[in-house]
């Protein structure tokens, strides 16, 4: 954790509710789950429990990512939507800023990661031990020391995108684990979970929930 945990005093954002999912966009700066201790008690998923006591947790963001999150509101949710992140059949759309001028207009990143034990909760890359980890991107538009990009992380490892990033020398501004200098100067970590298209548990049918980029 860097620094104290003060996070955003703000209204839960639900952007869909029915009787077996919830969506919620969430803020910057908090937690998806609790950290250890009291101190890091107040996540969002306590704040979503508050208003929707049976919803289950199905998967998570970074605390400074901001974006779509889906909770589950019944058991079945739970798993049918679990199976579907396990199986890599969500479909999630991110938005970034990140430093300098990334030259090609599209490309893939194929690096696998491991936890750096010694400075968890980084990651690394490793050839020998690391999960596969694919990042799909596209340029949306250039800055003046910055690119806005669209990434498609086509795997769900951890700080993938932010690790991934870095690596082809355009690290997410704001990134206290991966940028430096100049890159680290942003209000927040530039990263924002755009989309996420799911099958809903109830029918299959094919949906896709999105909340507005911040940035």
């Amino acid at each position: 954790m860097n620094g104290i945990y003060s996070p955003p005093d703000t209204p839960l954002a639900i952007l869909h509710q029915d009787h077996e999912i919830l969506l919620v966009d969430k803020p910057s700066g908090l937690l998806s789950v609790p950290g250890r201790g009291e101190h890091l008690a107040d996540c969002l998923l306590s704040r979503v429990q508050a208003a929707f006591p049976e919803a289950l947790l199905v998967h998570r963001l970074d605390r400074d990512t901001s974006g779509v999150m889906v909770f589950a509101l019944t058991p079945h949710a739970q798993r049918h939507l679990g199976l579907q992140f396990e199986k890599r059949q969500v479909k999630k759309t991110y938005v970034a800023r990140v430093w300098g001028r990334v030259a090609d207009k599209t490309g893939t990143v194929d690096l696998p990661l491991i936890v750096d034990w010694p400075n968890r909760p980084r990651q690394k890359v490793d050839f020998e031990m690391g999960k596969p980890a694919l990042t799909d991107w596209r340029v949306v538009k250039y800055e003046e020391t910055a690119t806005r990009v669209r990434l498609y992380p086509k795997t769900g490892r951890s700080h993938q995108l932010r690790v991934h990033m870095r690596e082809i020398g355009h690290p997410i501004l704001g990134d206290p684990f991966y940028a430096e200098g100049e890159a680290l100067d942003a209000p927040r970590l530039m990263l924002h979970a755009e989309s996420l298209r799911l099958r809903h548990p109830d029918g299959g049918v094919g949906m896709n929930f999105s909340a507005k980029c911040p940035f």
